[in-house]
């Protein structure tokens, strides 16, 4: 018995060791503090952007004065001063495009009228295929433009359509032998063209409909208006010019229009006067604001005020008055849809109008013409626009012409279908300019990308860096901000016999967090280090929906529990939680964000980045073999992510990307009122990035991955795109891939399937590019 305990004590001695596990098996992981999270990670993330993102709107006022350079030494130094401002406004509302050389076509028609003080039909082509359409009336010097709110008509102005009080019936306050009145027609907010019989009808009113494909290709529909207004002007002032009279020309907008009229005047140093009713205010809440308020960047450099100061010197008269209230998007109706994006208009707060008329003042104080500037306001600022002090001011001071007895019903039958006819015709000149724009810029991008060196992987990693950075700064915007120190937390949320789970949390900015579920193989040995895949989720989704094994569970149809898969073949697995989760929760962020020229991207670049520095100071994971591969949502992360944040000296990075389901041509997706496949008709209204269109598809995104492995996962049944779209685009990959020589780095693999995680090819490319065995 004693020789056979020796023999075993020998052998015992003499076999190979195995190394000791260093897999962690406590509550939380070493080197972190204990996780004191009640609320679920999504909703205190998506919250704590939510703070971020109002305290930096705020921040934003102190900020914007060291983008002006303003000389008030003389009227002449500060125009030029105030020049390259102007030059930027007119980019971010789009208001780009070269205005044609149009006539100005006027129609009589008996349905407005036959006496000498009713109005006449107006056109101006001022785009290719873009008019200005309206009524105009009175053939005096002085010159008017009226710009309605959009819930008014021209018609409306002049009495001849019901729907207004006749004190609003404002056109007509100006004397004939006086004035010649323009009201211009706007695009309305009701929802009756907002779609494509062919595909679909939605609930987005007229100018969400056509911000939205507008916005991707760097045109606003604040723009496209902003031009007619300024067409006009063309011709009034040529008119000036010729007879070398004064001619004044004043614009009036209200709501709306008062919008119109304070940007057009901001862009336009020709309008002598500009009247803005009901809308000028402190702008920091205009996320709350219907879509078609989105301005990229806007509150970066321009307040109502700072807008303000590009008019002056010229005469800037503000009226704090009541104007349409809009409490939301017209609801669904008819089988339509809730597309729409939330959004409400109300009265400006007086209180507001004083300050930012204050603000504004100050300007022409110190140009010296303080009587150029007025505020006009009632007792409380809630009156109906175009009070009696302002009508004197404008020399609008006749009265509204008596109308015998009328028939409303008669008359809205008489006026509708002119009305509706116009209204029809304007949306479709503009959804047509802005398809065109579509259908041209892939052009426009090779253009621009021309200059990147592809002659070899080195000559294109010298060249390139430009474009990353424009991407970046333009298209997703970067978070100056230094990261905070991580300060990690965790807590144990599964063990299972392979692996064991730990729920992260990371500090990254004030009150923002990133944060996910690690994933570690329990074969881990002392000393051994792991390549990591980086497994996303996509909409509405958290990271336990890729972790999910059991068939019933609500993410396993799409995810297929791919996390585990990948963990249970060695790898390390992180799932992050991104934050697209909360429906209007999370999309308002991206209200808040643009205002300011950043996306949700914005946070979860940086929030990658700071994961990825934490996990390359665990002993178990290789800094240098750390993959992304996301489904949905999270492949439109894997075409933004890891082409930001490639490894560097001083920096951790990925390096590789799988982009699952997802993958296409995604401007066209963006922008096409003509393919159902398009974002226009569904309700994702945070999608849209500016000027997307003209700096970078998919395949440019993708290109900047370049030499690190990029790879695509499409089913055949996927319903984000048509394989067309997909291959088109992928082409482009390829090809830039494959004539420096790395064909072999990038893939696609096609499978007959619907929008899931396919797990077959693309776990090959995982472990021969991040050189694992499993």
């Amino acid at each position: 018995m004693r020789l056979v305990v020796l023999a075993a004590a020998l052998a015992g001695l003499l076999a190979p060791a195995s190394s000791p596990a260093q897999a962690p098996t406590g509550d939380l992981l070493p080197g972190t503090q204990k996780l004191e999270l009640v609320e679920p990670l999504d909703v205190v993330m998506v919250r704590g952007i939510g703070v971020y993102a109002e305290r930096e709107i705020a921040a934003a006022r102190t900020r914007r004065p060291t983008l002006w350079k303003r000389d008030y030494s003389s009227q002449a130094a500060y125009e030029q001063s105030v020049n390259p401002n102007r030059l930027r406004f007119r980019e971010i509302i789009g208001a780009v495009d070269e205005r044609v050389a149009g006539e100005l076509q006027i129609s009589f028609n008996p349905a407005l009228g036959t006496n000498k003080t009713d109005p006449i039909a107006l056109r101006r082509e001022v785009l290719e295929g873009v008019a200005l359409e309206g009524l105009v009336s009175g053939q005096g010097p002085s010159h008017v433009i009226l710009v309605p709110d959009a819930d008014w008509v021209p018609e409306q102005m002049y009495s001849v359509a019901p729907g207004i009080p006749q004190g609003l019936q404002l056109a007509h306050r100006f004397p004939g032998e006086t004035h010649t009145v323009f009201t211009m027609s706007v695009v309305d907010r009701k929802d009756t063209w907002s779609g494509n019989p062919d595909i679909r009808y939605t609930n987005e009113p007229h100018r969400e409909y056509l911000y939205r494909s507008a916005f991707e290709m760097g045109r606003h529909i604040i723009g496209y208006e902003v031009q007619k207004i300024r067409g006009l002007v063309d011709d009034l002032d040529a008119e000036r010019r010729m007879s070398k009279e004064p001619l004044p020309i004043t614009v009036w907008g209200i709501g709306e229009g008062g919008l119109l009229a304070l940007y057009a005047a901001a862009l336009d140093p020709r309008i002598d006067t500009c009247v803005v009713s009901g809308y000028f205010q402190e702008r920091d809440a205009v996320w709350k604001e219907p879509i078609y308020r989105n301005v990229w960047r806007l509150l970066t450099e321009f307040s109502d005020a700072d807008v303000a100061s590009l008019i002056a010197p010229r005469r800037l008269i503000i009226e704090a008055c009541a104007v349409p209230q809009v409490a939301g998007p017209p609801a669904p109706h008819d089988g339509r849809g809730k597309q729409a994006a939330p959004g409400v208009i109300v009265n400006a707060p007086l209180a507001s109008v004083e300050r930012e008329f204050a603000r504004a003042r100050e300007h022409y104080d110190k140009l010296g013409v303080p009587d150029n500037i007025v505020l006009v306001r009632t007792a409380d600022g809630a009156e109906a626009p175009g009070s009696p002090e302002l009508r004197e001011l404008l020399g609008a001071t006749a009265d509204v012409p008596q109308k015998g007895a009328v028939d409303p019903a008669g008359e809205e039958q008489r006026i509708r279908p002119l009305i509706e006819a116009r209204q029809k015709r304007q949306i479709a000149e503009i959804d047509r300019f802005t398809q065109r724009l579509l259908n041209h810029s892939d052009k426009e991008r090779a253009k621009l990308w021309d200059k990147v060196d592809r002659s070899s992987p080195e000559a294109w990693a010298r060249t390139v860096e430009p474009y990353r950075t424009l991407v970046y700064e333009e298209v997703i915007g970067r978070i100056p901000d230094a990261p905070l120190a991580a300060n990690p937390r965790s807590r144990k949320v599964i063990d299972e016999p392979t692996h064991v789970g730990y729920e992260v949390v990371l500090d990254l900015f004030p009150d923002v967090i990133a944060g996910g579920i690690l994933l570690l193989p329990k074969d881990l040995k002392e000393g051994e280090k792991r390549p990591v895949v980086v497994c996303q989720h996509g909409l509405e989704g958290v990271p336990m929906d890729t972790i999910a094994t059991d068939p019933k569970h609500p993410g396993y149809g799409p995810y297929k529990g791919f996390a585990t898969q990948l963990v249970r073949r060695g790898f390390v697995v992180y799932a992050p939680q991104n934050p697209y989760r909360g429906h209007d929760d999370f999309r308002v962020l991206q209200r808040k964000s643009n205002v300011l020229g950043r996306s949700l991207f914005s946070y979860i670049i940086p929030q990658h980045q700071q994961t990825l520095t934490w996990l390359a100071t665990l002993p178990y994971v290789d800094k240098d073999r750390i993959g992304f591969y996301g489904l949905s949502y999270g492949g439109k992360t894997a075409v933004r992510v890891p082409p930001m944040l490639p490894p560097s000296k001083d920096r951790v990075g990925y390096a590789l990307s799988i982009c699952s389901a997802d993958f296409n041509e995604w401007v066209r997706k963006n922008t096409s009122t003509d393919d159902r496949y398009s974002y226009v008709f569904t309700p994702e209204y945070e999608i849209f990035e500016w000027n997307m269109g003209h700096l970078a598809n998919y395949a440019e995104l993708s290109n900047l991955m370049i030499p690190r492995p990029f790879m695509v996962e499409r089913g055949h049944n996927d319903g984000v795109a048509p394989d067309e779209w997909v291959a088109w685009e992928f082409s482009k990959v390829f090809r830039t891939y494959d004539q420096m020589g790395l064909g072999d780095r990038a893939e696609i693999e096609v499978f007959n399937g619907p929008h899931t995680i396919n797990g077959k090819g693309t776990f090959e490319f995982l472990a021969r590019h991040l050189k694992w065995k499993p």
